[in-house]
């Protein structure tokens, strides 16, 4: 009796547990659907990544000058506390999504860092990019801008 009601707790336990536990691909999907009818730029980036600094405050400022443009950023640092490090001394206001085994890196083929894929109010994969630089900034808020005009 007693082995049976351990084994209970056990499996109430591990079904609890597993319910409210995503997946990095997971996460992604459900803030994709959550912020379908707005434009949304993913952007991939890494703690060691020295144009990734660059790229998070003006990720902070389009995002805030736009209300129906939504930033999901992914970070792919094996540590989770290095990407915590990166974050106390750049600050995001947008989502971050943890990816430490690289799961939705693969799923997107990633060339560089930091990469960025845009997709339009009807949720479509429109454009990615690699890199962050001033010129590509410019192109990235064309892009966007017209996007969000649609």
């Amino acid at each position: 009796m007693f082995r049976r009601v351990i084994f209970s707790c056990f499996i109430l336990i591990s079904l609890t547990s597993n319910s409210f536990a995503q997946t990095p691909p997971e996460e992604l999907q459900q803030l994709l659907q959550q912020h379908k009818g707005s434009v949304i730029y993913v952007d991939f980036w890494a703690s060691w990544c020295g144009p990734c600094r660059k790229s998070f405050p003006w990720m902070n400022e389009i995002q805030q000058k736009h209300e129906n443009l939504k930033i999901i950023s992914v970070n792919v640092d094996n540590e989770r506390a290095l990407a915590a490090e990166f974050l106390d001394k750049v600050s995001a206001n947008f989502p971050i999504i943890y990816d430490p085994k690289g799961k939705i890196a693969k799923k997107y083929k990633l060339k560089g860092m930091p990469s960025s894929y845009i997709y339009n109010k009807a949720g479509l994969l429109v454009s990615s990019h690699v890199g962050f630089t001033e010129s590509k900034q410019k192109k990235y808020e064309e892009e966007l801008q017209y996007l969000l005009a649609k």
